[in-house]
């Protein structure tokens, strides 16, 4: 699961928290953070590509590149363990 935005971040882990599958406290979002979750899933953090943050170079093309790059080796990694 990808996550854009500290927003988006608190969101995710409220409903995971709901649905059971987080316990204890939000874990801190930052760019780029990855929390495993006990069934296997992956949750991964990024900045929000809004205006604000491309602009200012909080996140860059490398960066938001990055993640994506990541999310792609875990869905390939997922893939072939199933």
């Amino acid at each position: 699961m990808l996550a854009l935005g500290s927003i988006g971040w608190n969101a995710l882990f409220d409903e995971l928290k709901r649905q059971g599958a987080w316990t204890g406290a939000r874990p801190a979002f930052s760019h780029g953070c990855e929390i495993k979750l006990e069934d296997g899933r992956i949750c991964l953090g990024s900045y929000h590509p809004s205006q604000q943050n491309t602009f200012t170079g909080r996140l860059t093309e490398p960066m938001f590149d990055s993640v994506f790059a990541r999310a792609k080796k875990l869905l390939a990694t997922s893939s072939r363990s199933t």
